[in-house]
């Protein structure tokens, strides 16, 4: 009796320590799924300056939000279909409709974010879609080209450079021109 008593006792002892050493390791942060230093004003429509194409699918945009978007996502109001970064997709072999700014492929896939870091130097974007699996976009924002672009009001200067993988390939010196939208 008395040997089942003290393994019993060292058995309690061992599990009251481990759980104080747990209890007293310092936890550790998680590190920010998303977040922006913006000093400037970048937003708008990131489009390919040439076709970039992935299997069936064709870049079409990357979109960058105002400031205020990206507070509110930060802030966790986050909605199912915008958000202050995206990337969306065309289906390059759906047919065409017309639209209100002319022909566009019937047949999109729009990423939302799962993490992204937006600074005025850089667009670091990664999420998921059903049609393209896992998206990353990692580019260098020219500031002095975005700036002409913008006075320009868009144009064919490469403001955004960078490289783009989805559907498990990956495409590099994607360069991207600035367009404000409509």
């Amino acid at each position: 009796m008395p040997s089942r008593f003290l393994i019993g006792a060292a058995l309690l002892a061992a599990l009251g320590l481990a759980s104080c050493e747990r209890a007293s390791a310092p936890a550790e942060p998680p590190a920010a799924a998303f977040s922006h230093a913006l000093t400037a004003d970048i937003s708008g429509y990131y489009m390919p300056a040439e076709p970039v194409r992935i299997g069936q699918w064709s870049l079409d945009h990357l979109f960058v939000g105002q400031a205020s978007e990206f507070e509110s996502w930060e802030g966790g109001s986050r909605s199912d279909t915008f958000a202050p970064v995206m990337i969306q997709f065309d289906d390059a072999s759906s047919p065409m409709v017309a639209t209100e700014l002319g022909e566009a492929h019937s047949v999109t896939a729009r990423v939302l974010p799962t993490r992204y870091e937006v600074t005025d130097a850089s667009v670091m974007f990664e999420g998921r879609s059903p049609e393209q699996g896992r998206v990353t976009f990692d580019g260098r924002l020219d500031a002095d080209a975005l700036a002409t672009s913008k006075r320009n009001l868009g144009g064919d200067g490469v403001v955004l450079t960078g490289t783009l993988t989805a559907g498990g390939r990956t495409v590099e010196n994607v360069r991207l021109r600035w367009w404000m939208g409509d």
